[in-house]
């Protein structure tokens, strides 16, 4: 299976934040498979941003679930990221990640990753 990423590269501060997933070799809709957003800034680790399951349920990290929603489009096996209200501090590169589960939970976290896609926050 493989992950690609695309969006804009530059997003000024207050405006929302989109990128989309294209997955290709498996539909998004298989069981048990979990997908993912993940990202790391410059300078710091990977921080999980929030997961869709196959059932098309989502959840969220926390401190980001009031400006994040994760959707997808199953006719073009895709999924999507939109965060709003960017500040620099959303400044990074962001993947899109497999997980594969049991249906309840995953047991074998971000099997396949995407390349990344730089995302800078900037007037």
């Amino acid at each position: 299976v493989q992950l690609q990423e695309s969006g804009p590269g530059l997003v000024k501060p207050s405006q929302t934040l989109s990128l989309t997933c294209t997955v290709s070799g498996d539909s998004i809709t298989t069981n048990y498979y979990f997908w993912s957003w993940i990202r790391q800034p410059p300078g710091k680790g990977l921080e999980w941003i929030g997961t869709i399951r196959y059932s098309g349920s989502s959840y969220y990290d926390p401190s980001l679930k009031s400006r994040t929603s994760i959707s997808r489009d199953t006719a073009k096996n895709q999924f999507t990221l939109q965060l709003t209200s960017v500040t620099p501090e959303d400044t990074a590169v962001y993947y899109c990640s497999r997980s594969t589960g049991n249906g309840t939970y995953i047991t074998v976290p971000n099997d396949r990753w995407g390349q990344g896609t730089q995302v800078s926050v900037s007037s």
